[in-house]
């Protein structure tokens, strides 16, 4: 049986620019799937997709049970979604916004109040409460759409890129409110650039790159997919490169697409990909040390979500800005201190 959120073979295309090439998902219930892929590679327009924004030119989607072309208000009914850019009105306060939202889900004026003062404070947006939107810094109005996406509780949630622009506590702050949520029910489709964000929050992880899904698993099936651990070492001079060289090429796996030691000359740190855990690390420290080459720093680490990224797609977590995708690169996103334009009181209706 299909999850709340299930996709088959979504196509969608702007001009000669295939956005979308057949995109497959199916999210249970009561999870978080976060959706990985640089800016263009089809999130977003996955994501609008999903949400009755954009019209698939082919396949099909059912989120909450509805099928997102036979009853897209439906749909609408049943979602909540916060999109890249802040869609809140400039000439309301921060809490007449919050407080349109849950009349417009049909809330007592008393319960849109008190939800609207709980998000507020939720937010750290109680000081500016009574201020006209229109003076709040770029940081600032995004929590006050992010906030506008959760008056109701919908039991399943969309989230495009919800963090970027927010300073790292705002961002904590906002990663807690996404796990009490998907404690209490809600699904959760999740685009992000961060991948520490993926790594924290998602249950299973997409990664999506020119419109097709490349991969797909937890973070850690991920991780071992992209290879094992290797060993880090910083020696304290940079002539003692060579000789911790010759040593960790003695320990590094053989035959492999990076075979070898890899040196950075400038910070004397050298790596090599092995197997054998913490043991073989063990064993390198002891070889050093007999060597006489001392060590600024050592350790065995294994794959990031950023190894794996690089590995599937050739390239970091960014890009240019998708095809249909309105406003500017996410790449460069306002700062917390910067004011952005808001989006037209239609988008705001279509997004809440």
């Amino acid at each position: 049986m299909p999850g709340a959120i299930y996709a088959e073979g979504l196509v969608k295309t702007f001009g000669e620019v295939r956005a979308l090439d057949g995109v497959d998902l199916d999210v249970p219930e009561s999870t978080v799937l976060g959706l990985l892929g640089p800016n263009g590679a089809g999130k977003t327009t996955t994501v609008r997709v999903l949400t009755t924004l954009l019209r698939p030119d082919a396949g099909r989607a059912v989120v909450a049970g509805v099928d997102v072309l036979k009853d897209p208000t439906k749909v609408r009914r049943s979602i909540g979604l916060s999109g890249q850019f802040a869609a809140v009105d400039e000439y309301l306060t921060g809490r007449e916004n919050l407080q349109m939202v849950g009349r417009l889900y049909q809330m007592s004026a008393r319960d849109a109040k008190n939800r609207a003062d709980e998000l507020l404070e939720r937010f750290n947006l109680a000081d500016a409460a009574a201020r006209t939107t229109k003076t709040y810094s770029g940081g600032m109005r995004r929590r006050l759409d992010l906030a506008a996406a959760l008056v109701v509780s919908p039991p399943v949630m969309f989230m495009d890129e919800p963090t970027t622009g927010l300073d790292p506590r705002n961002r904590q702050q906002l990663w807690e409110v996404i796990e009490e949520l998907v404690a209490g029910g809600t699904t959760l489709l999740l685009t992000t650039q961060y991948l520490e964000e993926a790594d924290r929050l998602a249950h299973d992880i997409a990664v999506v790159d020119h419109g097709k899904v490349i991969a797909r698993g937890t973070s850690d099936q991920l991780k071992a997919q992209t290879g094992g651990e290797r060993i880090e070492v910083v020696v304290h001079e940079r002539g003692h490169i060579p000789a911790a060289e010759e040593v960790l090429n003695s320990y590094g796996i053989r035959g492999t697409a990076h075979e070898g030691c890899t040196v950075e000359q400038h910070t004397r740190k050298l790596t090599v990909p092995v197997t054998g855990g913490a043991k073989l690390l063990a064993e390198v420290i002891r070889e050093l040390d007999t060597r006489g080459i001392e060590i600024d720093d050592i350790g065995l680490r294994r794959p990031t979500l950023d190894d794996v990224f690089i590995s599937l797609t050739g390239h970091a977590a960014e890009g240019e800005r998708e095809p249909g995708a309105a406003g500017r690169n996410t790449t460069e996103e306002t700062p917390e201190e910067t004011p952005e334009t808001p989006e037209t009181p239609e988008t705001q209706e279509a997004t809440k």
